[in-house]
């Protein structure tokens, strides 16, 4: 075997905590865009709903 037990990783292959933190928040504010688009469109179908009567 290459890799002993007490030998530390690349620094290639393991992200930094800034990194994974930056890629966390990207994936929260995608999500949450996502949310919100989805409410917005409740929103319209209900409205619409609450005309036609």
């Amino acid at each position: 075997m290459d890799k002993t037990p007490g030998k530390p990783r690349d620094k290639a292959t393991k992200p930094s905590r800034d990194d994974r933190l930056k890629a966390a928040l990207k994936a929260n504010m995608a999500r949450r865009k996502g949310q919100a688009q989805a409410r917005r469109d409740a929103d319209r179908v209900a409205d619409k709903g609450q005309e036609e009567e």
